[in-house]
């Protein structure tokens, strides 16, 4: 109504002090060519002058879409909203800077991917003249599939596409807009209701950072629910008993020499220290190899029925997503592919996968569980990459006395620093790309003063091992009773542990950064390397590149002092 009583001039100076926009009038340059006049509405001519200024449009409807981590639970939630099938962030493609934005596909002909003909249209004398003037559609014609097989792939968010592709988040700014993943709302909910559909809880655990990667409390939250809700069934009552099923994953980066039943009647042991008293199933699989895929997932079937829900639950990279995608390649059944990179925290909502169980059944992946004692946690993505774990282990071996020390790179150090025997066996179980240190325990302190960021990386330069914090101590008193195999494993959450074999026993110290867990537990792989290695730093390209980087540097120096030399001798001779 403003703006069909006011004039041009008069609403020029309005529009300047709007708070929703501004409008600057220029009068228009006549051109009956570019700009043809155009004919008022003489119907209705107040309608003429709105039209020149469709600025005032009534506010969009449209609310914001919520940044939950329900993900497509709820069927009715997956219809309305639009759901990554990579990660399970709600997409949305207004804004670039917030989290689930996508870019729509365009629509593309099926028959884009044909070998185009390149022989001249004109040459040929029996095609039609229509057809060489541009009119190519023809009737009675339909377009052919060049490969029926192939699967269209889904439509993921621009962060899916970055990691798929890229093996990196593009913009880590948006990772700060998410909400923290609430696991007792989300999911601890509906995994402690005592009524409705039967419930599967399949806890994943790294197979070379166990008991960093185990879920205490997941374990815990449902042990609990089984008691409660065992205690009402028996009285008649209605009671849901969840079944728990754990699957230690990437058991191809163990060495094959490794027992497997002796690594299960391990892996038992050590879960129902964690929590986990009330095991249905243990499996040991990998998602590389596919070792062990076809029995979970029969298992899964078998537990889950034909309405069960199954829950995939974790820490952040222990692989529950690849473990779903090798499942699901293993079966036979169509379904979209997970976002998979060696990023933590790579899933972001519930995502409910298709093709894997039969009828009704339903399984969910689930976001990686945060766990902050893990030191991988406060690692750069370049540091990671350095921690990260992709080939088979192999052990390093040292044979040394008291009052010495050992290095895994600038994160982790044991001290020998009383033993009841001359010598003791320290193998290293962690990334072959970390540098190792062995050396005399006074001198420790010096190592973090000239070596650590360079020689020892991580961390990668010395502004970094400020960051990282401070390191504390912890005090451990071992004993064993042979010298031929490990006895007792000291592990760092997120890193590798130190294997100790002896026969007597042993104080040792271990320091690192504060707020990582440290495990003293019984040996996982007992057995060590028969090659020793030697007092020093270990051959590897971070030291040869440091050492190189440092020599550089100290020959800068020198001739920079024989260069300063040479200078004043030239003036003392001037004089």
């Amino acid at each position: 109504m403003i703006s069909r009583k006011l004039t041009p001039s008069k609403l020029r100076t309005f529009l300047t002090l709007s708070p929703f926009t501004t409008y600057t009038y220029t009068k228009p340059i006549s051109n009956p060519i570019t700009n043809p006049p155009k004919i008022p509405n003489l119907l209705n001519p107040t309608k003429t002058l709105a039209s020149q200024f469709p600025i005032f449009r009534p506010f969009s409807s449209i609310s914001p879409l919520p940044l939950t981590r329900d993900g497509n639970y709820d069927e009715t939630t997956s219809q309305t909203l639009q759901i990554c099938p990579g990660c399970g962030i709600t997409m949305q493609d207004s804004d670039t800077k917030k989290p689930g934005f996508f870019i729509k596909p365009t629509i593309k002909d099926s028959n884009y991917k044909i070998p185009i003909d390149r022989n001249p249209v004109l040459d040929e004398t029996q095609i039609p003249d229509s057809v060489k003037k541009g009119f190519l559609i023809e009737s009675g014609q339909d377009s052919i599939n060049p490969n029926p097989k192939t699967v269209e792939k889904p439509v993921v968010c621009a962060r899916c596409h970055s990691l798929r592709n890229y093996g990196r988040v593009k913009d880590q700014t948006v990772e700060n807009l998410l909400p923290d993943f609430d696991f007792d709302h989300t999911v601890g909910r509906r995994l402690n209701s005592a009524s409705g559909n039967r419930t599967v809880v399949v806890m994943v655990v790294d197979a070379v950072d166990f008991d960093g990667s185990f879920p205490r409390k997941v374990a815990e939250l449902v042990s609990n629910t089984i008691d409660v809700n065992s205690r009402a069934w028996k009285e008649g009552k209605s009671g849901n008993l969840p079944r728990i099923v754990l699957v230690v994953t990437k058991i191809d980066l163990l060495p094959t020499s490794i027992s497997p039943t002796g690594f299960e009647y391990w892996v038992r042991t050590r879960a129902r220290e964690g929590g986990a008293n009330k095991l249905t199933k243990v499996h040991l699989v990998s998602a590389v190899k596919n070792w062990g895929l076809k029995d979970l997932a029969d298992d899964m079937v078998s537990l889950a029925g034909p309405r069960g829900h199954v829950w995939v639950i974790g820490a952040q990279n222990a692989g529950k997503s690849t473990l779903i995608n090798a499942m699901g390649k293993c079966v036979g059944g169509r379904m979209s592919v997970l976002t998979e990179a060696p990023v933590p925290g790579t899933t972001l909502g519930i995502v409910r996968v298709e093709g894997v169980l039969p009828g009704q059944a339903k399984l969910f992946d689930t976001p990686g569980l945060l766990h902050p004692h893990q030191i991988t946690t406060r690692l750069t993505r370049d540091e990671q990459k350095l921690v990260h774990i992709t080939k088979e282990l192999k052990p390093r071996t040292y044979r040394i006395k008291a009052d010495h020390s050992v290095h895994i790179a600038g994160l982790m150090r044991l001290d020998i620093e009383e033993t009841s025997v001359d010598t003791i066996y320290v193998t290293v179980w962690a990334s072959p790309n970390l540098p190792l240190h062995m050396g005399k325990t006074e001198k420790a302190s010096t190592m973090v003063e000239d070596h650590f960021g360079l020689q020892l990386q991580p961390p990668i330069g010395k502004q970094r091992v400020e960051e990282l914090g401070r390191w504390v101590k912890k005090e451990f008193r071992v004993h064993g009773n042979w010298w031929d195999s490990s006895c007792v494993d000291i592990a760092a959450a997120g890193l590798g542990w130190f294997a100790i074999g002896l026969k007597g026993e042993a104080l040792l110290g271990v320091w690192t950064y504060e707020g990582v867990d440290v495990t003293l537990r019984d040996a996982v792989i007992p057995h060590r390397s028969h090659n020793f290695e030697v007092t020093g730093f270990t051959v590897s390209k971070i030291v040869s590149k440091a050492d190189k980087s440092l020599n550089k540097q100290r020959d800068n120096e020198k001739k920079r002092k024989v260069g300063d030399a040479e200078m004043e001798a030239t003036t003392r001779a001037a004089l």
